[in-house]
Parts: structure tokens; C-alpha cells; sequence
């Protein structure tokens, strides 16, 4: 019988550096005008900012490299937030003309994990669904959260 993998944690937010890799991206790039910002305290990788819908915005987002093992059938999140609805995105590399795997979750008032199978995740492009291969969560090279939705 096979024998079950245990989780591999793929950052550990308790070494500031691991913050680093990340970046932000905001509708700026779009002509809009929200903000937000990472930081890392208590071991774990903050997300604050503003979501504005001046100028055709309303999004905030980060991503950052990641490798997932071949053998990964499902990633845990372990979150707390704001109770607003987030999206985990996974992409297969770290450009913006490739489609991006989108997981929608609430992030609760606690610390809860969360666990998200490949067919959790709808491909996307700039906002609209498109058709892609099916999600294979060992060939994502990059992974984000996003909020948007006039939230």
C-alpha cells in the first residue's frame, strides 16, 4: 500500500527572507490607484492595504515563486483575515501572459487551514475564464493571493 505523503511546508514566514521573494501587484498596473504592502511578523507573511475603484480599479494582489512537489495532490493554506473572499492563485510561470489557476476562499477571523485540490482552481486571464490544461499542481511556478471584486 502506498504510503501517504505528510505536508512539506513550501515557505516558512519565520525567516523574514522568505517574505522577500514575494512581490505586490496592484491595479496601478492598470491605471489604478489601489495600495498594499507584505510584511512579515510572528511567522507569518502579512497582506494589508487599500482597494480603491478610481480609475477602473478594485484589485490587490501578491506573487512570489513556488515549487511544488510532482507528488502534491492538494495544498494547505493556514490563513487568518478580514472575512472578505480571496483568491489563492497558482500560475505555471511568472509572467503576465500565461493564465493564472484562481481558488476562491473567505479568509476567517482565526487561524484556520484550508485545503485546495486541483479541482478547486478555474483558469483565468485577465479577469475573464478561459480554457486551459487541467491544473497540475507540480508544474506551478508561482503563487499569490489575490482580493478584488469591489471588496
Amino acid at each position: 500500500m502506498p504510503r501517504a505523503h505528510a505536508a512539506e511546508p513550501l515557505f516558512d514566514f519565520a525567516d523574514p527572507e522568505a517574505a522577500r521573494a514575494f512581490r505586490v501587484i496592484n491595479d496601478e498596473v492598470m491605471g489604478g490607484v489601489s495600495s498594499s504592502r507584505l510584511r512579515s511578523a510572528a511567522g507569518a507573511l502579512g497582506f494589508e492595504g487599500v482597494l480603491l475603484l478610481e480609475n477602473n480599479g478594485g484589485f490587490a494582489s501578491f506573487r512570489g515563486p513556488v515549487r511544488i512537489a510532482s507528488h502534491a495532490s492538494a495544498l494547505l493554506l493556514t490563513v487568518r483575515g478580514d472575512g472578505k473572499r480571496y483568491k489563492l492563485t497558482l500560475k505555471a510561470d511568472d509572467g503576465n501572459a500565461s493564465p493564472q489557476y484562481q481558488a476562491p476562499f473567505t479568509a476567517p477571523a482565526r487561524w484556520t487551514t484550508l485545503r485546495f485540490a486541483p479541482t478547486d482552481f478555474t483558469a483565468s486571464f485577465r479577469g475573464r475564464s478561459v480554457d486551459a490544461p487541467t491544473l497540475d499542481l507540480g508544474s506551478m511556478r508561482a503563487i499569490g493571493l489575490l482580493i478584488s471584486d469591489r471588496q
